[in-house]
């Protein structure tokens, strides 16, 4: 694979703006996937879709990362971004699958709440990735995705004390929910690693 000596650095704001908004559709697919389960208008095709879309962005940036000489910030920064937005939708189309794979009946009131964060935690996420280049805005928009971090920390706290607590619930159900909470929360835990990665492009381009 031969490095370009033709600089073509604004591909990869071009992908990266692209790969924000698409870990926003998934977001708010699958927000909406839970939200009307189980007669929802989403399907997990229509979420498995975008998470094949994430993964061919994904690629594209990973691509012109290696044929690239010239990058508009550290390549490992590049790579970093690319695979953890990647994760971001990963784990959201892992949480929806499970609805169907574990049969969920109805969704619970704290996998709603998850999800919602989540959307906001993209919305974030999506808007930062749109704006690397300039590096408007962004540090707000972190510093947001942050709290919106920690307000998942708690609702995630919140659901699995309230599936403890109660002693007549079937160990299967137990189960079952523990497993989408903390895929829902991963996917949570990737908006902020992928923010922390944005965060050190901020400082090292200051």
């Amino acid at each position: 694979m031969r490095f370009s000596l033709t600089p073509r650095t604004t591909e990869f704001f071009t992908l990266f703006g692209k790969d924000g908004e698409n870990a926003l559709e998934a977001a708010r697919l699958v927000e909406r996937r839970f939200r009307e389960h189980p007669s929802s208008g989403v399907t997990q095709e229509q979420v498995k879709a975008v998470e094949t879309a994430g993964d061919g962005l994904t690629r594209d940036l990973i691509n012109l990362l290696n044929t690239q000489y010239l990058t508009p910030f550290d390549r490992e920064d590049i790579y970093l971004l690319a695979t953890e937005i990647d994760d971001v939708v990963d784990y959201l189309e892992e949480a929806s699958d499970l609805l169907g794979l574990y049969g969920v009946e109805m969704p619970t009131r704290h996998a709603v709440e998850q999800c919602a964060v989540i959307v906001r935690a993209c919305e974030q996420l999506a808007f930062a990735c749109d704006n690397l280049k300039g590096l408007r805005g962004v540090q707000e928009a972190l510093v947001e995705l942050k709290r919106l971090e920690d307000e998942g920390d708690q609702i995630l706290r919140d659901a699995l004390a309230s599936l403890f607590r109660d002693e007549g619930i079937d160990p299967l159900i137990v189960i079952r929910w523990k497993d989408i909470y903390e895929a829902l929360e991963r996917a949570l835990d990737a908006c902020e690693t992928a923010a922390n990665v944005i965060a050190n492009i901020v400082v090292k381009n200051a």
